[in-house]
């Protein structure tokens, strides 16, 4: 085990997740997601890439800092990394004796890939029972679309999630962030974590297949319902939603911020709030269905309040009355907030070359288990000679010659 995994209780505390190996195949975003949140919780993370180049998340830049993207620093911190060659068939048989001995594969190449190469779920399954093998993939391991290709842009647009997502004037645009690649990762971490909850049962591994595109459609639940349950095809609605009113941004005096009106009595504190109280009443607005159905007038009428007043007096009146708001923040306001350095969710690590550098902080606080970003992402093959020799108990002679044959990188 990773000696920084292992670190005794009396200096550090456990995390939940110390003694877990998890052999990572997975390159992108979505499957490394999911292991960094693994990694941080104390599972020894092995970063399999390829001798040649490695994850394609290493050229996703700029930004650079110290010749690594940024972008692939930020999602393999925690991590140690092994280079093998999956088209040679020594580095089939290194993989297969890698995967005797740990408790979690996860890959997200394309449904049929790991298959081809030797590394199946019916080939891996019978050698290690227990282990837990997580696929991701655009569209799940079966089905009439599962050898469609696909990435997050089009897993938006493919799951319906594009079409509820932009303007007021119809016009549909991405996500802001990678939503569909995040939530499959989040998604994979919860079936691991079920899976091992089932093999502590029984002692008995399986296959946790996950497609960004059900994840997705399980994320728009509250959406999908109200199709299901009206028949009518939503629209983008901008920032608005279409099942509560007020709750979108608006734009004050010199920016823009957002105000939540979730009930019928927050409705009323609100119109007290931003001085006009008979609103609260008015028989078109007494009720949320009634706001509903007339959104466009009364929140014509609300650009016009906000716009008397700065943002930040209107935050600072609306929550005094209990109204959840907030100002649209920048990134760079966000990483200088008070209460994300409190959550420690801007952590700094070293890296061997970028040195030390800010990265994301991990979201689930644990009382007794507490997360750690741990080590910095990993160079290419950098570890490959300790995970060798700990876990396959390959010798120095037997390496170099493999290195020299071009199977592994050390």
């Amino acid at each position: 085990m990773d000696p920084q995994s292992s670190a005794s209780s009396t200096s550090q505390p456990r995390r939940a997740l110390e003694g877990l190996k998890v052999l990572d195949f997975s390159h992108a975003l979505a499957g490394p997601y999911c292991t960094m949140l693994l990694a941080d919780y104390g599972a020894d993370v092995y970063k399999l890439e390829s001798p040649r180049g490695g994850d394609m998340g290493r050229t996703w830049g700029p930004p650079f800092v110290g010749g690594e993207a940024a972008f692939f620093l930020g999602l393999n911190r925690g991590k140690r990394g092994i280079a093998i060659d999956l088209k040679r068939p020594q580095g089939i048989e290194l993989c297969l004796q890698l995967l005797d001995r740990v408790d979690v594969l996860i890959e997200n190449f394309r449904p049929g890939t790991m298959a081809r190469l030797g590394l199946g779920y019916e080939t891996v399954h019978p050698r290690n029972p227990r282990l837990i093998y997580c696929s991701i993939s655009g569209y799940g391991q079966e089905g009439p679309a599962r050898d469609e290709a696909a990435m997050d842009l089009i897993v938006e647009c493919s799951s319906g999630f594009m079409s509820i997502t932009g303007t007021e004037d119809g016009e549909q645009v991405r996500s802001g962030y990678a939503v569909a690649d995040i939530n499959a990762g989040l998604v994979a971490a919860i079936g691991i974590l079920m899976a091992l909850h089932h093999r502590e049962q029984t002692g008995a591994g399986q296959l946790v297949d996950v497609g960004m595109f059900d994840a997705m459609i399980s994320a728009m639940s509250s959406n999908l319902m109200a199709y299901l349950g009206s028949g009518q095809v939503p629209r983008p609605l901008g920032t608005g939603f279409g099942t509560v009113v007020p709750y979108r941004v608006f734009h004050a005096s010199d920016r823009v911020f957002s105000i939540a009106v979730g009930s019928d009595k927050l409705w009323t504190a609100f119109c007290a709030a931003i001085g006009r109280a008979e609103l609260a009443a008015h028989p078109d607005y007494a009720t949320n269905a009634q706001r509903i159905r007339n959104r466009r007038a009364l929140e014509q009428t609300l650009e016009e309040i906000f716009h008397q007043r700065t943002a930040a007096e209107w935050i600072a009146a609306l929550g005094a009355a209990g109204i959840p708001c907030s100002l649209v923040r920048t990134f760079a306001e966000v990483a200088g907030h008070p209460q994300a350095a409190y959550r420690e969710m801007f952590p700094r690590v070293e890296h061997s070359t970028a040195g030390a550098h800010r990265a994301i902080g991990s979201p689930v606080k644990m009382s007794q288990t507490p997360a750690r970003p741990g080590r910095g992402a990993p160079l290419l093959g950098e570890h490959t000679r300790e995970i060798l020799a700990e876990l396959v108990g390959l010798d120095a002679e037997t390496m170099a010659r493999l290195a020299t044959g071009g199977v592994i990188a050390l």
